[in-house]
């Protein structure tokens, strides 16, 4: 017979995808996700490439570059919240634009949180968890 304090946890490992046209951005950010909350983490080059994966994967969360060649973080956004598959995928926008204004134009456009580059990649589990509440696992 078990007591409450034998009883098993069930942990579930977050999903992140990151989209962004630099690759050591990419690294950073999946090395320190996996790190510090050990969290899969997906990465695509370019807005077409991750749309393709977030249909196919369905992250919990995006971390989504804004300034990209070709299709650019809010035409990539913009598709996201467009297509059922993907839509109610948290979005987060990284960019090195601070403006406040600018900021909560990415607000409209369906982005629930705005982090600013460079990030600082021993906290930045903490601020995806922050600007989504999520709870510690």
């Amino acid at each position: 017979m078990k007591t409450n304090s034998e009883s098993i946890v069930f942990m579930t490992t977050r999903c992140i995808l990151v989209i962004d046209d630099e690759a050591d951005i990419r690294e950073i950010a999946k090395a320190s996700l996996q790190i510090t909350k050990n969290w899969q983490v997906l990465t695509a080059a370019s807005g077409k490439e991750g749309l393709a994966i977030a249909q196919a994967q369905q992250p919990d969360a995006v971390l989504l570059d804004v300034v990209m060649p070709e299709v650019d973080g809010l035409k990539t956004l913009k598709l996201l919240k467009d297509h059922q598959a993907t839509q109610h995928i948290p979005v987060i926008l990284l960019t090195a634009t601070v403006k406040v204004a600018t900021q909560r134009e990415y607000a409209q456009l369906g982005a629930k949180a705005v982090l600013i580059k460079p990030f600082d990649p021993g906290i930045l589990a903490s601020q995806i968890e922050a600007a989504l509440a999520w709870k510690d696992q």
